[in-house]
């Protein structure tokens, strides 16, 4: 099993009502949930990122207001007070160069010795894009939700999977021997030339990690990447979404080990079954507070509904699929769609608004005493609905605490997670291939 720690920062899944929670900006809180992983021998620790503050009805979202820092800053400064965890950074294709980034990325896998991932986003809207110089986005067609391939005779041509192509590329430019070689890359985005001033990292090429469940999404991480960053809810969808990742390897000559599926859960520990029941409708409840609620409905339907009861039914309008506004949120999939798929769910289960939000929107969780939580991870990597986990705790920065000192243990025993680091890089890790130059290959 493989295991990775989400830093909780920016959105409905902290509760930062709770007396325990602190600073989301501050070293301290990176560091200690970053010890935290490491004592308990996780894979990686994940940040994400922000380019802009979100606004909803044209004010700064309540849960944007503290803000967030850049990722890689903040992973190099955890490079030195960390020896084996890997170290994964999200950054965006839309508004980065391969050039830069590639010399960034490659400079934290040398200073954590070969620790190095990054997370490849997209964005597709303008409003992002008002924050940056040239202040124009990708037009839509050419990026479909998520990170994903515009096709043109079955090739993808998307900014980001060229991007991702490119920074491997100059990753590659080095020989192992320390000797730069000049590179040239002419492609539909990038048209760049001249020598990469980083020698060849420790990993060759930082662990690539993709997000997004979108058939182009998964076609993406078929084709290029290392790491897939999931969201599915129970065994039977995992074992479906696995079996389709995986079963589009081979077409790139890839196999099922080459490519890590690990969904964002969380985990609620009691005592007793019922405790951690009790728990988890708690934290579910303070993280989506009547407001929220609202707020996460308004995205849906697009439309104010300050005057709904958040503990009354759903809305009985249909959506405005044009509405913007929220802003530097995605819309996922077909509004209307969504909302039948909510009306259907409270009118089956008899459920609020704010209760229909609570069940649609929380990860897929494991609830329950430290050894049935243990079972169940176990049992569902044990039968192919994932090859690990990436704990998205509710509380910063200690919300890992519990889990590392009772369950991982346990996990242990079982036979089902490591006892103790083998090897420093994060593909060592993984259990991921080395790279292999173009020049090598076959």
């Amino acid at each position: 099993m493989h295991l990775a720690a989400h830093f909780p920062g920016v959105n409905n899944t902290t509760v930062w009502a709770d007396d325990r929670s602190r600073s989301q900006i501050a070293f301290s809180s990176f560091e200690h949930l970053a010890h935290t992983a490491e004592r308990g021998l996780f894979d990686f620790f994940f940040l994400a990122e922000g380019l802009r503050l979100r606004e909803h009805k044209g004010r700064i979202h309540d849960l944007d207001v503290l803000g967030r820092p850049e990722s890689i800053t903040v992973l190099n400064a955890l490079a030195a007070v960390t020896d084996r965890l890997g170290l994964a950074a999200t950054v965006n294709t839309t508004f980065n160069e391969p050039y830069e980034l590639a010399r960034r990325l490659a400079s934290l896998d040398h200073l954590s010795g070969g620790r190095a991932a990054w997370n490849a986003v997209t964005t597709s809207d303008a409003f992002t894009g008002e924050n940056f110089r040239r202040g124009g986005y990708l037009d839509r067609a050419e990026l479909p939700q998520g990170l994903g391939f515009a096709r043109t005779g079955g090739t993808p041509i998307t900014r980001a999977a060229e991007f991702v192509a490119t920074a491997r590329e100059l990753w590659d430019s080095w020989t192992d021997d320390g000797v730069p070689r000049p590179f040239a890359h002419r492609g539909r985005h990038f048209d760049i030339h001249g020598e990469f001033t980083v020698p060849r990292s420790p990993q060759g090429h930082p662990v690539v990690i993709q997000a997004g469940d979108s058939s182009e999404g998964r076609e993406f991480a078929a084709s290029s990447a290392d790491v897939i960053f999931t969201r599915h809810s129970g065994p039977e969808a995992g074992r479906a979404f696995y079996a389709d990742v995986k079963g589009r390897l081979a077409a790139y000559g890839r196999r099922p080990d080459d490519l890590k599926i690990m969904p964002g859960v969380t985990v609620v520990l009691g005592d007793t079954a019922a405790e951690a029941q009790e728990h988890a409708a708690e934290i579910r409840r303070s993280q989506v507070s009547p407001q929220n609620a609202l707020l996460a409905a308004e995205r849906i339907w697009g439309v104010d509904l300050s005057s709904y009861d958040p503990d009354g039914p759903l809305p009985d309008i249909d959506p405005d699929p044009g509405s913007e506004l929220a802003q530097g949120r995605v819309r996922h999939g077909d509004p209307k769609a969504v909302a039948d798929r909510w009306r259907a769910l409270s009118r089956a289960k008899g459920l609020s608004l704010r209760e229909t939000v609570i069940e649609t929107t929380g990860r897929q969780s494991f609830i329950g005493t430290p050894a049935a939580v243990a079972e169940e991870m176990d049992a569902f990597v044990r039968t192919d609905a994932a090859d690990g986990f990436i704990l998205v705790p509710h509380l910063t920065p200690g919300g890992l605490d519990d889990f590392v000192d009772r369950v991982v243990p346990l996990l242990q025993e079982r036979g089902a997670f490591r006892t103790e680091y083998r090897g420093r890089t994060l593909r060592s890790h993984l259990g991921l291939p080395d790279p292999v130059r173009p020049a090598e290959k076959g």
